[in-house]
C-alpha cells in the first residue's frame, strides 16, 4: 500500500514522481469505483484523483480506498473546508484544489492531510511557499500558457515542484514531464466520462500502461 507523511510534500513528491501521471477522475456513478481503480492498478498505474464534481464522488473514494488499499487516492476540486473533512473520511489520502484557498490550506496543514494547491501565477506560488507547501498543481496548464508559461514562471523557484493539470493530453504529457519542474501530471484522459461510461477498463488500462511508460522514459 502506497502511504503518505503528514506535512511532508516531498513524500508526495517521490510517489508522484514515481508514477509520472495522476488519472483525474469524474465519476457519475459510484459502481465504477472499484472497477476503475483494478484497472488502473493492472495498467501499473496505482494512483487517482476523484474530483468532488459530482453527487457520487465521496462514495466512489470509499469504495476504491477500500477495495484497492494499494492506490494512492487523492481528493480533487476540493473547495472547501467541509469536502476535505469528508473526502479525508472517505479514504482520501491528499486533497487537490483548483486554486489557493487559504481556509482550506490552514486545515489541511492543521490536520497532517498532505494538499496539493492549485496555483497559476507567482502571487500564488508565493503564497504556497508562505505556508511551507513546495508541491503545487499548476492549473489551468494550457488554458494558462502550457509548457512555456510554466517553464518560465518556475525558474525563478528552484525548490518548487509542480503538477500541471487542465489540457494534459498524450500528445503534449512529454513535453511537460521533460520540464525539472514537473513531478507528475494530472490527465482527465485516462479514465475519460466516455470510457467510464462503456465500461471500458481494458482501454484505460492499456492508456495507463502507456502514459506509465512515457513517464519512466524521462530523465529524471
Amino acid at each position: 500500500m502506497m502511504t503518505t507523511t503528514p506535512n511532508r510534500p516531498i513524500d508526495m513528491e517521490q510517489q508522484l514522481g514515481r508514477l509520472g501521471v495522476v488519472p483525474v477522475v469524474v465519476i457519475d456513478n459510484e459502481a465504477d469505483a472499484v472497477p476503475l481503480g483494478r484497472a488502473l492498478v493492472a495498467g501499473g498505474l496505482p494512483c487517482a484523483e476523484i474530483t468532488l464534481r459530482t453527487p457520487a464522488a465521496t462514495a466512489a473514494i470509499r469504495h476504491m480506498a477500500a477495495a484497492c488499499p494499494e492506490i494512492l487516492l487523492g481528493a480533487g476540486t476540493v473547495l472547501t473546508v467541509a469536502q476535505a473533512e469528508e473526502a479525508v473520511a472517505a479514504g482520501a489520502q491528499f486533497v487537490v484544489t483548483p486554486g489557493f484557498d487559504t481556509a482550506v490550506v490552514t486545515y489541511c496543514l492543521s490536520q497532517n492531510i498532505p494538499i496539493i494547491p492549485g496555483v497559476m501565477t507567482p502571487t500564488e506560488i508565493n503564497m504556497a511557499l508562505s505556508h511551507g507547501l513546495r508541491l503545487l498543481k499548476f492549473f489551468p496548464a494550457e488554458a494558462a500558457g502550457g509548457v512555456r508559461t510554466l517553464k518560465a514562471i518556475s525558474a525563478p523557484y528552484a525548490d518548487v515542484k509542480f503538477m500541471p493539470t487542465g489540457g494534459i493530453t498524450p500528445a503534449n504529457l512529454g513535453d511537460y514531464l521533460a520540464l525539472t519542474a514537473v513531478v507528475a501530471c494530472g490527465g482527465s484522459w485516462l479514465a475519460s466520462h466516455t470510457l467510464l461510461a462503456a465500461g471500458a477498463y481494458e482501454e484505460i488500462s492499456a492508456l495507463a500502461g502507456q502514459a506509465v511508460a512515457l513517464g519512466a522514459s524521462r530523465v529524471l
